[in-house]
């Protein structure tokens, strides 16, 4: 196959860590042909098919100068045998720009993972309220006077942006109040942006667990990503822990029931992160801890995905 990731600029990667590259390792390691580009990249024209300024690049597994690249050219996105979405947040008007200018590649045949319109259909914060069995006590609102309210009725609360990403904006207000304020006013720009209230789950110091699901079915392995020191955030990019765990019981019939109703819709790939019995957050953008979690357990996580991509562009063709 040869494969597009329409991704964050190669030059940011962290390829110790990073998951896009980690699927692109094991394409490679397949002798599928890689190419990548970033949603900047992407354009239409009245007539013609939505195209990519692309770099076709190979892995050189050298940690210092990772890949080689042919120069850019303009290339058809249908044109590829599959076409792997892995943009980062923020959730903005550029990302959903993206969309749906993948969504007129999809209709021209590309096969797109994660589909573009369930990306837009399933924005990672909120796309919790469709499993409210699984959530805990959770307000979405721009109103001040209802975020007062729910601290009144639960006492220990987080309050997070909807389109950050790595723990970015997140803070807890404990049962004094102590800049409820002023938080609120920060995170929802007084009035003008719709913010997620949540209540504490203490259970977070055993860690904010990442379940991977995969063409619908769990990752038999999580990574608890736990808080360190006074920190309140578990996620990596915070300085969380990262350790691997078997999956619970619990955890596999939170992951079952999301899986096989998010599946059939176009989403090949989710990252719920589970704190306690609760479900927090539903990744469908570019969900992570493949290689930490290939790493400590030898489950090799890429070759799962690679395997479902291989299997859905069969069924496609």
């Amino acid at each position: 196959m040869n494969i597009l990731f329409v991704a964050d600029p190669l030059e940011q990667f962290k390829i110790y860590k990073d998951t896009t590259f980690s699927m692109m390792r094991e394409a490679q390691r397949r002798g599928h042909e890689i190419s990548a580009c970033e949603p900047r990249d992407l354009g239409w024209q009245t007539g013609q098919p939505v195209t990519g300024q692309v770099r076709d690049i190979r892995l050189t597994g050298n940690a210092d100068v990772w890949f080689t690249e042919t120069p850019r050219r303009l290339a058809p996105l249908h044109g590829f045998d599959a076409v792997v979405m892995r943009k980062d947040p923020p959730f903005d008007a550029e990302y959903i720009y993206a969309t749906h200018l993948l969504g007129q590649a999809e209709r021209e045949g590309a096969a797109v993972v994660n589909r573009p319109a369930s990306l837009r259909e399933h924005p990672e914060k909120l796309a919790v309220m469709e499993f409210q069995q699984f959530t805990a006590p959770t307000l979405v609102t721009r109103d001040p006077a209802a975020v007062r309210a729910f601290h009144a009725e639960h006492r220990d609360i987080i309050l997070k942006p909807l389109d950050g990403m790595g723990g970015m904006g997140i803070f807890r207000v404990r049962e004094d109040g102590l800049n409820l304020g002023s938080i609120t006013e920060t995170l929802n720009k007084d009035g003008a942006e719709t913010i997620m209230v949540q209540r504490f789950v203490p259970e977070i110091a055993a860690g904010d667990k990442r379940i991977l699901i995969i063409a619908g079915e769990p990752v038999p392995f999580v990574l608890a990503r736990i808080p360190q020191g006074s920190e309140v955030r578990g996620n990596l990019a915070a300085g969380g822990k990262g350790v691997a765990q078997p999956l619970s019981p619990r955890n596999r019939e939170i992951a079952e029931a999301v899986g096989s109703a998010l599946a059939p819709r176009g989403l090949l790939l989710i990252g719920l992160d589970v704190i306690g019995d609760y479900v927090t957050e539903i990744n469908v953008t570019s969900p992570t801890c493949f290689q930490e979690i290939t790493e400590q357990t030898g489950f090799d996580v890429p070759a799962m995905f690679v395997d479902a991509l291989e299997a859905e562009v069969a069924r496609g063709n």
